[in-house]
């Protein structure tokens, strides 16, 4: 595994060095929508982006809510569970497909943006890494919930609110990570295709 300075590293940066901003400087955000090669593989792309913010955020809002008591047990857990497989299952697949097609194709294209790549492959190891437990917290509190079926004492409803606390921990640090982790991602590889095209690159 690369070993990544803590200027990168997903924990700690704060966007990109200067020397990897060459291309977004000259292709900010405020001109990606109507640009003339932002086509249907980069506009299906940053929606699917959208969608993981949207969906994360709404699992942990949900959560915190369930947390100070507003959602129902059962009613959370029949909400919560098919979302959170469809979120991380989903996750993964769009990175497995960015690690094996996309960023081979963006990194031999330019290869000033070498460095960048290696830094977004090491953002999935560690999102990855965080994904899985993620899904040990949340069995651990789907666990406690059907125990809770039969049991509504203070012991139980302890063990709850412990294993809720613990996936709300992971959950909310996976998709702090994350949301850092798509912007970057997207600053390093939609001035890119607006600069070569996707025909040019090969991946419209």
């Amino acid at each position: 595994m690369i070993q990544i300075p803590d200027d990168v590293a997903l924990a700690t940066r704060q966007g990109w060095p200067a020397e990897l901003r060459f291309l977004v400087e000259q292709y900010p955000r405020e001109v990606w929508q109507g640009h003339g090669n932002l086509g249907q593989m980069a506009q299906f792309w940053l929606q699917r982006h959208d969608m993981f913010r949207t969906l994360g955020g709404a699992l942990d809002d949900a959560t915190l809510q369930f947390r100070e008591g507003k959602i129902a047990p059962a009613a959370f857990q029949a909400w919560f569970t098919p979302r959170l497989q469809f979120f991380l299952s989903q996750l993964e697949e769009h990175h497995h497909v960015e690690d094996l097609h996309y960023f081979p194709v963006f990194r031999a294209a330019e290869t000033r943006l070498e460095r960048g790549f290696e830094v977004l492959e090491q953002d999935h190891d560690v999102i990855h890494a965080e994904i899985a437990a993620s899904v040990d917290a949340a069995n651990d509190v789907l666990k406690v919930l059907a125990s809770e079926a039969a049991r509504a004492d203070a012991q139980a409803s302890d063990a709850l609110r412990r294993a809720t606390d613990s996936y709300a921990t992971v959950g909310t640090k996976l998709l702090r990570h994350l949301t850092r982790h798509l912007g970057d991602e997207e600053d390093l590889i939609i001035p890119l295709i607006l600069d070569r095209s996707e025909a040019g690159l090969g991946v419209g």
